[in-house]
């Protein structure tokens, strides 16, 4: 049956209800793929889809740019052209009803778990494809488009959590007062926070809930121990509502929201929670209550517990500490000048300046702060709020207005970025013309008319935002602390005890020496006049280092090198952010804090006002290095300018990671690059000034070939080079031709000494970087250099497992253009060899079994070698590109996140497999990062500092450190049950 439009009997209703569509930027290639999907589907949908684009131009300009566009949802339309067309031809809010209905009406009839999965995730999809199009075609709002998705995630989590329940009654464990409806007064409570609890979650969102159950209220089988019974049933969520299947998946479950995540299961008693919320509350747990909404289970006693709750998040009497954590977490939001920068290209539409997450705090910082007093403003949606604060005159319509335009706008392009490739990502493209393509997808004619509405409303939500926090009382100092009095003032020596010095006499008696002046950089008193003025703001940042006293001592050593700091200390007084991000380099990474003691020149770099922007790529690199090297008048001079220019990039990408304003996996391409340029300098170099010694060899060739970090461009600060030297010359003239020669094997192997020396002898400027050869053939028993026909006949007779498990990574960073070639073709066919699955699996088996007896894997914040860690993610795609690759050569990849989207897309791993390998190697990859550049010994979060901590759940995108920890667990046991599914099941 086809649903018409009132009024017209033959108009399909949906496709005749679409105002706009999007702008094609190839129409050509648009209409080729769809009549490409029109010619192999049933001959009478096609009709009926050519009849319904033909006769509704916006039909057809959606359809057409979803296959431009969206590779997610075109698979979602020719998945089914039946349902295609239903969904063009149907009433959208009756259907969604129908939908949920149908999904209560089949869950509640299954015996079997499959069943269940099947029908959420056929309602799912549906869903999403139907609601998709009435937001790209205008049909609903986008506060529609978000209650629509909320419908449907609340609806798939009572459906899941009936079933779960049924079943433990039918085991006879749950004695439930209404047996159709297990849920009502069995005290388990289901609260959604965030967007979902305030009927807003976006298009890809996952969905954060907090399962509760009443110890009082709950009707077990007699003798039967509630918390491991409610934590069972909260287990079953995430894997009725997350496993991908044939039919994909549901929605992403996130439960980490609950009291200390690291230390509680994943169900939590209403008895413990109160205490933690009366005893250990935070404010940022007030701000996520102010969401809350049982949403599933027992909801009378969801209610009950939010009333209880209530004093906790609603005070009658603003206390000044609340307020200052308040000021806290918008500073955490936006702490450093590259996050306060407003662009378009990679600008985060959520957490980025003027974004979503603005809006958000805008309104729930007046409801922490007034809510207690005035009951009207405890209110879920974010708009609905906006309309209260107006109302009360807590701010001006203008400002509700324009918030709501800004907050309606931000969450279109959200969507729109999201129906992309259904990933949970908030920001745009990193490049303009990619920018481009978007704009025309979401309606614009062109990238520049997209940017300037989109600039518009950021800068409108920036300037609200600002204006909320001007007064912050936390960014005053007590104005009786007098920092140059010295050890001897009490006062001072109380004060740098609160802060956490523990040896406060020997910080106040440095504080005094640069209060007093003393040093060569304060000789112009304006330069020491702007000093002292930002004194209290350095000193509150260097308290909250892992060792503030340590902190306060590298910053001594670093104003005392300091030759000439006039411009430099004139900028830090003028921008607390600058001081803020100095004090945290100083107080948590102790490799970039020696750095710039020894080296205080480094700094300009956090000057220039390109710090900040987009990441340089190899082209500006190698360009920046040819400057630094241009004048150099000796080979000793090269070395000394090639080292500062790697500690200089090294010191400006670390202090990027640590800022928050480049992704690990930027920075390790950065720093792959970095160390790539410098590499191929160093290799032209030393050729250059070994021929003058001994000549060349005819027709030679030398290439360095990266391994491991720099092979697969995922380095960090930290990261040896792991290098092959290989050569090739003329067989028939083997002796250089030099005033000292040298014949064959014995010139390349004199070379490569030559080479290693040149990246680790220490200058003034230290050491390059340390070299690992180790992955050459025969390995430390092996010649340092190979020759390219004895490296292939090594690699396909004599290497073993772990040696081709090294290759994969391997990748030539400096050589000719036709050796490049040639030793790649060497490496391909090696890796496209055929292999027996169960031998490879078995060596690697052996292999990770070995590196835990020799390593240790108990500690989950090792996060290479723990159970789970990042070695058995590396494992997994090196293993499945072994066995792989001879048939399917596409997987082939230096990047293990790559191989793992490139196995998934060949069908050799499962999408769920894939997702759950790639978030953890993103988690790991950003974790690590920080820690590489912060800890130098093991990580113990017991002793880390406060700034590393927040650092570190920042990277990890966790509302607090306990959070963070409880991710970490729950990721390394998934990753370690896939990689014991994939490997010790073929061994």
């Amino acid at each position: 049956m086809i649903l018409t439009a009132t009024g017209d009997a033959d108009r399909p209703y949906l496709a005749a209800r679409f105002v706009t569509g999007p702008q094609l930027s190839d129409p050509a290639e648009a209409e080729r793929r769809l009549a490409d999907w029109f010619g192999d589907i049933a001959p009478e949908h096609a009709r009926a889809l050519e009849e319904i684009v033909g006769r509704f131009p916006h039909a057809k300009s959606i359809l057409a740019g979803i296959a431009e566009a969206s590779p997610y949802l075109f698979d979602l339309v020719r998945f089914d052209a039946a349902r295609t067309l239903r969904l063009l031809q149907c009433d959208p809010d009756s259907h969604v009803a129908a939908l949920i209905g149908n999904a209560v009406a089949e869950v509640a009839a299954a015996s079997a778990e499959a069943d269940v999965m099947s029908s959420l995730r056929r309602m799912k999809s549906e869903a999403a494809l139907m609601i998709a199009l009435c937001d790209i075609g205008g049909v609903w709002p986008v506060m529609h488009v978000t209650k629509a998705l909320t419908d449907i995630a609340i609806t798939s989590v009572q459906c899941a959590i009936r079933f779960l329940l049924m079943q433990e009654a039918a085991r006879g464990r749950l004695l439930p007062p209404t047996p159709d409806h297990p849920e009502e007064g069995t005290g388990l409570i289901v609260l959604a926070m965030g967007k979902m609890g305030a009927g807003e979650l976006n298009y890809s969102s996952d969905i954060d809930l907090i399962v509760f159950y009443d110890l009082e209220t709950a009707v077990l089988a007699e003798g039967l121990d509630p918390t491991p019974f409610f934590v069972k049933v909260a287990q079953g969520l995430p894997r009725l509502l997350q496993q991908r299947t044939g039919d994909g998946y549901v929605f992403r479950v996130d439960l980490r929201l609950r009291p200390d995540p690291a230390s509680t299961p994943v169900a939590v008693s209403t008895a413990a929670a109160l205490h933690y919320y009366e005893r250990e509350g935070r404010t940022w747990e007030r701000a996520a209550m102010i969401k809350a909404l049982p949403c599933a289970g027992d909801l009378k006693a969801g209610n009950d517990l939010l009333t209880e709750i209530a004093p906790f998040v609603w005070r009658k009497h603003l206390d000044f500490a609340a307020l200052t954590d308040i000021h806290d977490m918008k500073r955490q939001m936006q702490t450093y000048r590259g996050q306060s920068e407003i662009s378009v290209e990679d600008h985060n539409v959520k957490v980025g300046r003027g974004g979503i997450r603005e809006i958000e705090f805008f309104a729930q910082t007046q409801q922490l702060i007034a809510g207690g007093r005035h009951p009207e403003l405890r209110t879920r949606p974010t708009l609905v709020t906006l309309d209260v604060l107006a109302a009360g005159n807590w701010i001006t319509g203008e400002a509700r207005d324009e918030l709501t335009s800004a907050y309606t706008f931000l969450r279109r392009v959200e969507h729109r970025l999201q129906m992309l490739a259904d990933e949970q990502t908030h920001s745009l493209p990193a490049d303009a013309e990619a920018v481009e393509r978007f704009a025309r997808f979401f309606g614009y004619n062109s990238r520049d008319d997209f940017a300037k509405d989109l600039l518009a409303h950021l800068n409108c939500v920036q300037s609200h935002y600002g204006r909320l926090f001007e007064g912050d009382p936390s960014a005053e100092t007590a104005p009786d602390i007098n920092y140059g009095a010295g050890p001897e003032d009490q006062r001072l020596i109380d004060h740098l005890l609160n802060l956490g010095f523990k040896k406060p006499r020997l910080a106040a008696e440095t504080v005094q020496r640069w209060v007093a002046g003393e040093y060569r950089v304060f000789k112009v008193d304006a330069t020491r006049q702007a000093f002292q003025e930002f004194v209290p703001e350095l000193i509150r940042g260097l308290s909250r280092a892992e060792e503030p006293d340590d902190a306060v001592l590298a910053f001594d050593r670093f104003l005392q090198a300091l030759q000439r700091g006039g411009r430099l200390i004139s900028l830090l007084s003028q921008n607390k952010e600058l001081v803020a991000l100095v004090a945290l380099v100083l107080g948590a990474a102790p490799r970039l804090s020696d750095m710039l003691a020894r080296q205080p020149q480094i700094m300009d770099g956090l000057i220039d006002p390109r710090f900040f922007g987009a990441m340089p790529d190899q082209n500006e690199l190698s360009a920046r290095l040819a400057a630094t090297l241009a004048d150099a008048n000796s080979y000793e001079e090269f070395l000394d300018r090639l080292r500062l220019f790697g500690q200089e990039s090294l010191f400006l990408i670390g202090t990027r990671i640590l800022s928050g304003t480049v992704s690990a996996r930027e920075a390790g391409i950065a720093f792959a690059d970095v160390a790539e340029g410098i590499a191929h300098t160093v290799h032209g170099l030393v050729m250059d000034q070994f021929a003058e010694q001994h000549g060349r060899i005819p027709e030679q060739e030398t290439a360095i070939v990266a391994m491991g970090k720099l092979g697969s461009r995922e380095m960090t600060a930290s990261s040896d080079l792991d290098l092959i030297l290989i050569y090739d010359f003329d067989h028939e003239n083997p002796d250089s031709n030099g005033a000292k020669p040298l014949h064959g094997s014995q010139y390349f192997a004199r070379l490569t000494q030559r080479l290693i020396s040149a990246f680790t002898t220490r200058t003034n400027y230290g050491v390059l970087y340390e070299i690992d050869m180790r992955l050459r053939p025969s390995g430390r028993a092996g010649p340092l250099a190979s020759r390219i026909d004895a490296f292939a006949e090594y690699q396909q007779h004599e290497a073993w497992t772990w040696e081709h498990m090294a290759l994969t990574r391997a990748r030539v960073i400096s050589s000719s253009p036709e050796f490049k070639a040639k030793i790649e073709a060497v490496i391909r066919e090696v890796l496209t060899r055929r292999r027996e699955t169960r031998i490879i699996a078995n060596d690697v088996l052996e292999m990770r079994r070995a590196i835990a007896e020799e390593k240790g894997e108990n500690d989950i914040w090792d996060l290479k070698y723990a159970a789970g860690g990042m070695i058995d993610i590396e494992f997994i795609a090196q293993y499945l590109q072994l066995i792989h690759a001879a048939d399917k050569p596409d997987i082939l990849n230096v990047s293990t996140v790559q191989v793992l989207a490139n196995a998934a897309t060949l069908g050799i791993l499962s999408q769920s497999d894939a997702d759950t390998l790639r978030r953890a190697a993103r988690l790991y990859h950003d974790l690590t990062q920080i820690l590489r550049l912060c800890v130098s010994a093991k990580f113990n979060p017991e002793t880390a500092g406060e700034d590393l901590l927040r650092v570190l759940t920042r990277a990890g995108d966790a509302p607090d450190f306990s959070a963070l920890e409880a991710h970490v667990r729950e990721t390394q046991t998934s990753v370690r049950e896939v990689f014991l599914k994939l490997v010790e099941a073929a061994g």
